[in-house]
C-alpha cells in the first residue's frame, strides 16, 4: 500500500502474532497546518467480518445469540454478551460467510440476505471492517443445531427476542454490543418508515 502525502511510516514492529496481529507503528503525520508531527500508534488486525440481524415477521422476533466474551469480562462487565450472529471472512465473500455463520451459530438457513452497509467498528485501534446484513427467518428454516463450533471454543445460546423487548434491552443496558445495537435500531427505523409510507 502506497503511503499518502500526509503520512511517512518510520518504523513498524509486530508485538504479537497469535489470534490476530498487533503492530506498533512509528510515523510522521502532516497536520492540517502543514507541520509534521511524529506519532506512535498500535493497530490490531484480526481480519474483516460480517454480522446479520434476522427478523421473523410473523412473531416480530429477532434472532440473537449469547456467548462468553473474555475482553468484556476483563473490563469488569457481564461477559455473556447478547449479540447478532457474526464471524470473520477468512477469505470468503461476505454474503457466503454470513450464511455459513448463521447456520453454525443459530442453526437457521435463509434464502435472501440484504447487504445494508459496511462499518469500521473501532477505527482508533482495530483494522476490522464489518459488513452488515439483514434477513428474514421463519421457525421452519432451522436446518442444524447451531450453538457454534466447539473446536473453536464457541458455546452459543440462541435467543428469539421480540423486537420491542430487544429495544428495551438496549435502553436497560442488557444489550451493549455495538453491531447489535446498530442493526436493531436500523430494523426499528426501517419498520417505522414502512408504516409511514
Amino acid at each position: 500500500m502506497a503511503e499518502p502525502e500526509f503520512l511517512k511510516i518510520l518504523e513498524t514492529r509486530v508485538l504479537s502474532d497469535d489470534w490476530g496481529t498487533l503492530t506498533r507503528y512509528r510515523f510522521d503525520f502532516r497536520r492540517s497546518d502543514g507541520t509534521w508531527q511524529e506519532q506512535t500508534r498500535e493497530a490490531y488486525d484480526r481480519g474483516n467480518g460480517v454480522t446479520c440481524l434476522l427478523h421473523n415477521p410473523e412473531t416480530d422476533c429477532v434472532l440473537l445469540t449469547r456467548q462468553f466474551r473474555l475482553p468484556v469480562w476483563l473490563s469488569g462487565r457481564d461477559p455473556f454478551l447478547i449479540e447478532t450472529p457474526a464471524g470473520l471472512l477468512e477469505g470468503a465473500r461476505p454474503e457466503d460467510r454470513m450464511r455459513a455463520e448463521l447456520i453454525e451459530e443459530t442453526g437457521y438457513e435463509v434464502s435472501r440476505l440484504e447487504h445494508l452497509f459496511d462499518v469500521h467498528m473501532s477505527p482508533g485501534s482495530v483494522t476490522e471492517y464489518l459488513s452488515f446484513f439483514a434477513g428474514t427467518y421463519h421457525l421452519q428454516d432451522k436446518v442444524a443445531e447451531g450453538g457454534g463450533e466447539r473446536s473453536e471454543g464457541e458455546d452459543i445460546e440462541v435467543l428469539h427476542v421480540p423486537l420491542p423487548e430487544a429495544l428495551d434491552r438496549i435502553r436497560s443496558g442488557e444489550i451493549r454490543d455495538a453491531k447489535t445495537i446498530i442493526l436493531l435500531q436500523n430494523l426499528a427505523l426501517r419498520k417505522t418508515a414502512t408504516v409511514r409510507s
